[in-house]
């Protein structure tokens, strides 16, 4: 283990962002994982233009209200889940490998941490649902600055508070847009491609690219 600091993205690469509606499958029916990207396209979008118009909102909001556009967009599901999927958002799986990776990790004496654009109680909520509460040395909200990543003081968050230059910091993600903004940072960049995507922002690589988070145990 190389690095000072092992910083996580939260969403899709520690939670499983669509196990919320895997959780009310038969419930939404057919279209289910279509409802699934459409909420996470929007929620995303919805980050990136409010960030853009310098008119923030916290990540729980604009969760709801990516979800409201998908049911929208969807209308053969039944918006009475509309809570249901909610609730099911503030405790979403998190990935099989997650635990043992973070806690070897912190084991060998790096500091590990979430910068995530979810707002703290999301956040909260998330890692005790996981029973991950007692292994992050940090959980830093984009929240605390009212903009969203990849906007360079989100990753600042990092090295402002624990005084380490960027590239001390290996930073996971599943998200490549997420591994360009923290490249371009400075930070050592992991991607954890899970679903095989092609890659893109070329000038923008990371270090390195992953299936999932086991190769971090392996001095990657």
């Amino acid at each position: 283990m190389t690095h000072s600091a092992y910083v996580f993205d939260a969403y899709g690469t520690l939670f499983d962002v669509h196990s919320a509606v895997g959780r009310h499958a038969g419930a939404v029916g057919p279209q289910a994982a279509t409802l699934s990207e459409i909420w996470r396209t929007k929620q995303l979008e919805y980050s990136w233009v409010r960030t853009l118009m310098g008119a923030y909102a916290d990540f729980r909001q604009l969760t709801e209200q990516a979800l409201d556009f998908a049911l929208e967009k969807v209308p053969s599901v039944d918006r009475r889940l509309r809570d249901d999927l909610l609730a099911a958002y503030s405790s979403l799986d998190c990935y099989a490998e997650v635990p043992g990776v973070l806690r070897e990790l912190k084991a060998s004496g790096a500091k590990v941490a979430i910068l995530s654009n979810g707002s703290p109680a999301m956040l909260q909520a998330a890692i005790v649902s996981a029973s991950l509460d007692h292994v992050f040395d940090a959980v830093f909200s984009v929240d605390a600055i009212g903009r969203f990543k990849t906007d360079p003081a989100t990753y600042r968050l990092v090295t402002s508070a624990w005084r380490l230059e960027p590239s001390a910091v290996s930073f996971q993600s599943s998200n490549r847009w997420d591994i360009a903004g923290a490249t371009g940072f400075g930070f050592r960049t992991v991607w954890i491609n899970r679903t095989g995507q092609p890659d893109e922002y070329p000038d923008l690589p990371p270090s390195l690219t992953l299936p999932n988070l086991d190769g971090l145990l392996a001095g990657a």
